[in-house]
């Protein structure tokens, strides 16, 4: 797909006729755009739009202070009763009516990540919605409008990088793919209730990572990737969970010699990257954030905070190592996948080969057909440069850190119906997975479908979508200390 060039207009010709100070004046005197609410009727509008099954799915959780046993290591957090929380499941064009119980010393909020839901069903505190105060409730209801692989997580500060997550899949009722078993698997990083808590981790790095003593901090400065060319992050976790289990403990997936498994992995982390590989086999990436892709065999993913990719295994006969290498951090999140009682169980250290062989990166993919955006026109070109660094620890969007008492301050506006496209610029030396509420878009030149993509060091990320959904949406990194510093917008679409 070759982006085609923005019609030019009358108004932008008369404007580069004009002065600097005559531009300055006019945008002095132009009035604020008006922009569409998350209750407003185009949005409820666009829900009525949606599929719908006819069916409903009811769901609820309870998010409060709890103690999670980590193979020895009592770790207090909070959690949605348990970790992770139980997988939703709904089928596409379910209903979801989720009561979520707030008691929580703080308020809190449930965003959907990835689903393309009705706005004020999003979870964004103070734009979407009021946050949910201690001891009180807030009933979410939404269509699910796409099959997919989707997770949930609150959106309030730091309180992702505690045990506040869970699993969303949407069954395709026509499923194409045909396999035996279906694992689900949520990779995390672990640092609350054992060295610090989140606010004491961004507390921390607020001060500077420059001025931070290495040796008697949870600070990471000498994490490096080529993969992601160069920091790979800031935080050091003494633990990596796979199913909310560290590697002393590890989760067991259990099946048959030549069984067909789909693998949903998520990466839930804070501020990790994982590089996920099943010991003396190979993977078929089928899906990533939840829309299909032009199937492509790898040794090895690697999945950025937000992200979630769909793999096909075939499984042979034995007992191999399930490794989420955390990248650049010399540590790792392990399992085991067991199918015969014979085999002698890996140590969570083997080497596995897979690790340094073909790494499947969403570069490499292309969106499965049925999936594809249609070509046209951009309607409307966003440029979003990725600022600040880690010695001042001043991350934002174009060097204007975001506020979340107000979030609609340097909004991006957009109109209903128009194709959008995005470049992300990266002008820092720290790779930043950026995620974009409410919709799903493509990578420029027919790539993957996605909501949350990595962008590297150096990197112009471009990526198009169709303004379908009305509202207030959040722009933002999914390193949740990046986000807090800063490094977050809205995107709002105008009346």
């Amino acid at each position: 797909m070759t982006r085609m060039p923005t019609a030019v207009t009358r108004r932008t010709v008369l404007g580069a006729g004009l002065s600097a100070a005559a531009l300055l004046t006019l945008a002095a005197c132009s009035p604020q755009p008006q922009l569409l609410s998350p209750q407003s009727a185009a949005v409820r509008a666009a829900e009525k739009r949606r599929f719908s099954s006819g069916n409903s799915v009811e769901v609820g959780l309870r998010a409060s202070a709890t103690t999670v046993d980590l193979a020895g290591t009592l770790a207090a957090t909070w959690s949605y009763g348990a970790l992770p929380a139980a997988t939703i499941r709904a089928t596409q064009g379910d209903l979801i009516r989720a009561r979520v119980v707030n008691e929580l010393p703080e308020a809190t909020t449930v965003h959907w990540h990835g689903i393309a839901l009705r706005n004020d069903m999003d979870g964004a505190p103070h734009l979407t919605q009021d946050p949910i105060p201690p001891q009180s409730e807030f009933n979410y209801q939404f269509l699910t409008p796409n099959a997919g692989t989707y997770w949930f997580h609150p959106h309030v500060g730091t309180q992702r990088d505690r045990g506040l997550l869970g699993a969303l899949i949407i069954e395709d009722p026509h499923e194409p793919l045909v396999y035996d078993d279906e694992w689900v698997v949520v990779l995390d990083d672990w640092i609350d209730g054992v060295s610090a808590t989140p606010p004491e981790i961004f507390a921390e790095l607020s001060q500077g990572m420059s001025e931070t003593p290495q040796g008697q901090s949870n600070i990471m400065q000498n994490a490096r990737s080529s993969l992601l060319r160069g920091h790979a992050g800031d935080v050091k976790y003494p633990h990596y969970l796979v199913n909310g289990r560290p590697a002393a403990d590890p989760e067991t997936f259990r099946s048959r010699p030549g069984g067909r498994i789909r693998i949903r992995l998520i990466n839930a982390g804070g501020d990790t990257a994982f590089r996920v590989a099943l010991g003396s086999h190979r993977m078929t990436i089928t899906h990533t954030d939840g829309y299909p892709v032009e199937h492509v065999d790898v040794d090895s993913i690697l999945l950025g905070m937000g992200e979630r990719y769909d793999v096909l295994v075939t499984l042979g006969d034995g007992a191999f190592p399930f490794v989420a290498e955390a990248e650049g951090k010399k540590a790792r999140g392990f399992a085991l996948v067991r199918t015969a009682s014979w085999a002698t169980a890996p140590a969570s250290n083997v080497t596995v080969s897979e690790l340094t062989g073909q790494v499947g990166t969403a570069d490499q993919l292309a969106a499965a057909a049925e999936v594809a955006l249609p070509v046209k026109d951009i309607d409307r070109q966003l440029t979003v440069r990725l600022t600040g660094g880690m010695a001042s620890y001043d991350w934002a969007l174009d060097k204007r850190p975001f506020n979340m008492a107000k979030p609609l301050d340097n909004a991006r506006i957009i109109r209903a119906g128009e194709r959008v496209g995005i470049d992300f610029v990266n002008t820092t030396t720290m790779w930043h997975p950026m995620h974009l509420h409410g919709h799903t878009y493509q990578h420029l030149g027919g790539g993957p479908r996605k909501d949350t993509s990595i962008v590297v060091p150096g990197q112009t990320l471009s990526v198009i979508f169709d303004a379908d959904n009305p509202g207030q949406w959040m722009l933002h990194c999914h390193n949740v200390y990046h986000s807090e510093s800063g490094m977050m917008t809205t995107v709002a679409y105008e009346k």
